[in-house]
């Protein structure tokens, strides 16, 4: 097939007419308009972030953090393909590092969000809080204790926290005692302020003093204290109350009814009765066993559904046996944005260890339309010159292989839309590169058909000699190239990966150009043309 004409002009036109429908075909079967070929974060502009397993005490040995860092990876690609944007970069380096490259999002803070949320999902009982009451004097001790009495602020030597004698009345979970000098600096009490709710262990901080409050429950010595069956998460809906905004507090028992890893789908909608983002979702039958004997034991108790250690919404109320369906309230304040980012995070599964961003780089979109420009400028020039170059030194010749490299251009960017590759500015560079080794082919062709006619044969026996004394020579300076960017793909990160890709999609175009393509075309010249008839070269 591929020795007569007709076959060699049907094997090019197939591949013509396929690198054109991977080009164009995207953009007539689309509804919107979409680029046929994706554009690297240097070119469209994005973000790039340096991400790293945080392992703040060093409790992790090696292997837990590579093995966390690849299990990271695949969590990250799934959010990020469900957030939508296009062609991510997602490549783990060194031990427990992560290198993350989003090109052309819009929305930067909520795609790192969905990044770096843990999404461990817990369901508690809400404690009554009267354990954690017995141990607040002994707390208040230990902080002074630890921090001295210097650091202590002057409003918290007081006999007793406003709003808190009311609350010890009513849970009578302690003794009267006489206040002796250090129970009088209450540091953490103080800061503690009765929720209303009663039975139940919900405090209130106010807002500039969560920081204050999150150190003292930080300390060693305070951990210490802290009941071993209960534990203690901060909420998500902040409330207003004369002026000023609090944030809930949460006692709640520390063993889960149930967790995530039970957990198959989960969706985000607008409650119909009071249009407020819910999160329904649903879990597997194992799970769904587990929770539905963990809720009998509950009916009428307050169940807290703590997303990363924070309670969601309000804590609802068990009224009933609950199964494998269940549904997350996330409150008034909370938008269905937020649910649907809690929905993603939840499908895509809980991160095996907390991952901090270490470093942070913006590109903007207008230096990547920069690179572009210059990039066509750069392409432009090249490809002229080669134009002028090869037509001025091997005439008809010539012409023959700036056809063949007009078809190369249509190949490289067909592969490259094709195969779903992302071009970056690199790439560009890699695209400029092939273009001169499709040129340097054909040069080692024409120059050995120029000797084999000089050397007195026919047109028709001295390019067929050309390109078979010429081929062993491209053969070899082709896949020298080709392994060298093999390499580079394999151990290269981000723009260098691009130049791989492009180079390599390059050197396959131009070699079925240069050596396929042009002696097509001579081919046909010369069945044209009597035996006797001179080669233009």
């Amino acid at each position: 097939m591929f020795s007569g004409i007709r076959g060699r002009l049907l094997v090019i036109g197939g591949v013509c007419l396929m690198c054109l429908w991977a080009l164009l075909g995207p953009q007539l079967t689309a509804e919107e308009d979409v680029s046929p070929i994706k554009l690297g974060l240097d070119l469209r502009g994005g973000t790039h972030l340096v991400m790293q397993v945080s392992d703040p005490e060093g409790a992790m040995s090696t292997e837990a953090r590579t093995d966390a860092a690849n299990r990271a990876r695949e969590i990250i690609a799934n959010r990020i393909d469900q957030f939508g944007v296009r062609e991510p970069t997602i490549q783990r380096i060194g031990i427990d590092r992560l290198i993350v490259e989003l090109a052309g999002i819009q929305d930067v803070g909520r795609a790192k969000g969905i990044i770096e949320q843990t999404a461990f999902l817990e369901f508690k009982i809400v404690n009554d809080g009267v354990g954690f009451l017995e141990r607040l004097p002994a707390i208040d001790s230990v902080i002074v204790a630890a921090l001295g009495e210097e650091a202590i602020p002057e409003e918290a030597r007081v006999e007793a926290a406003p709003g808190l004698d009311e609350l010890f009345q009513q849970r009578d979970s302690t003794e009267a005692q006489p206040p002796s000098q250090e129970a009088e600096l209450r540091p953490l009490t103080r800061l503690l302020l009765d929720s209303g709710q009663q039975g139940l262990g919900i405090f209130l901080v106010e807002d500039p003093q969560v920081e204050t409050v999150e150190g003292y429950l930080e300390l060693p010595e305070v951990r210490a204290r802290i009941p071993d069956d209960i534990s203690l998460h901060w909420g998500t809906e902040t409330r207003a109350i004369a002026g000023k905004t609090y944030t809930p507090f949460y006692v709640t028992e520390a063993e889960p009814l149930i967790t995530g890893e039970y957990l198959v789908d989960a969706q985000a909608i607008r409650d119909p009765q009071y249009g407020t983002p819910i999160v329904p979702f649903r879990l597997t039958r194992q799970g769904g066993r587990i929770f539905e004997r963990g809720t009998s034991r509950h009916v009428g108790d307050f169940m807290a559904i703590i997303l990363d250690g924070k309670v969601q919404g309000g804590p609802p109320v068990i009224r009933d046996v609950l199964g494998d369906r269940a549904q997350i309230e996330l409150g008034t304040g909370a938008t269905l944005t937020e649910a649907q980012d809690i929905a993603l995070v939840l499908r895509a599964g809980a991160l095996p260890a907390p991952m901090e961003i270490i470093e942070e780089r913006t590109v903007g979109p207008s230096l990547g339309q920069d690179s572009i420009d210059q990039g066509k400028i750069a392409g432009m020039i090249g490809v002229a010159f080669v134009i002028v170059i090869m037509i001025a030194y091997y005439r008809f010749a010539g012409i023959l292989s700036v056809v063949g490299l007009l078809i190369y251009v249509v190949i490289i960017l067909g592969g490259l839309a094709g195969l779903q590759a992302t071009l970056t500015l690199p790439g560009i560079a890699g695209l400029i590169l092939s273009i001169g080794m499709a040129v340097d082919a054909n040069v080692l062709i024409f120059e050995r058909i120029r000797e084999e006619l000089e050397g007195g044969k026919t047109p028709r026996t001295a390019v067929d000699t050309g390109f078979q004394a010429a081929l062993s020579a491209i053969i070899d300076s082709n896949l020298t190239t080709l392994i060298t960017a093999i390499i580079l793909y394999q151990f290269g990160t981000g723009p260098v990966k691009g130049f791989a890709v492009t180079l390599s999609i390059g050197i396959v175009a131009s070699f079925f150009s240069a050596v396929f393509v042009v002696r097509t075309f001579m081919l046909v010249w010369l069945e044209s043309r009597p035996p006797s008839a001179e080669l233009s070269i």
